[in-house]
């Protein structure tokens, strides 16, 4: 009689094994989903990472730092002087590259005698960039470009060792895919990013 019931109940035991396993397959799927409702939409519309390569950014920025991007600022307002931004290379859009924003669109800016000369409605001001670059930093260059009314000039803050608008000119509005926020690795050096106040 036992065996006989034990015979019986044996599918039961089986079906009830399967159903369960599959509530716990859908379980799984359910909550990938929503993961990914959630976190697919900040990735690629609000905050994205960003590794640095190369030393044009030095001394703030060192190869293989990971930056978080800010995607969705710029959408709200305009770039302001002295923020560092993440854009496609104008040259190559496929390519990512980082520097600090130095002109803003309508301006006029000069290089010479390792200075950086804005002009503007405001009037003539050498930039004192002595809030993120070593004193006695030289811009090296004697350029004089005219920004259009959405171009921005950028430079990187190693000044001897960076490709920037010294030599590829303006970089376009629509290039920008946004600034950098913070900077969350090496843990050592974690860091908030918010635009220099210029005197």
């Amino acid at each position: 009689m036992k065996l006989k019931l034990y015979l019986h109940l044996r599918p039961l035991k089986r079906a009830w094994y399967m159903k369960s396993f599959f509530a716990f397959i859908w379980e799984i799927i359910k909550i990938v989903i929503i993961a990914l409702l959630i976190v697919v939409p900040i990735r690629y519309f609000i905050f994205q990472p960003f590794f640095v390569k190369g030393q044009s950014m030095e001394p703030n920025f060192e190869n293989g730092d990971y930056l978080i991007i800010d995607e969705i600022s710029y959408r709200f307002r305009e770039p302001l002087r002295g923020e560092v931004l993440v854009f496609k290379y104008p040259q190559n859009p496929s390519q990512r590259y980082i520097k600090r924003i130095i002109g803003l669109p309508g301006e006029t800016i000069t290089i010479e005698d390792g200075k950086v000369i804005i002009f503007n409605e405001n009037g003539t001001q050498i930039l004192n960039e002595t809030g993120y670059l070593p004193l006695f930093t030289l811009t090296p260059g004697d350029i004089r470009v005219t920004l259009t009314g959405d171009e921005y000039f950028v430079l990187g803050d190693n000044r001897i060792s960076s490709s920037d608008s010294r030599r590829w000119g303006p970089l376009p509005r629509e290039d920008i895919i946004g600034r950098v926020l913070f900077r969350a690795w090496p843990f050592v050096a974690l860091a908030k990013f918010e635009a220099p106040v210029y005197e």
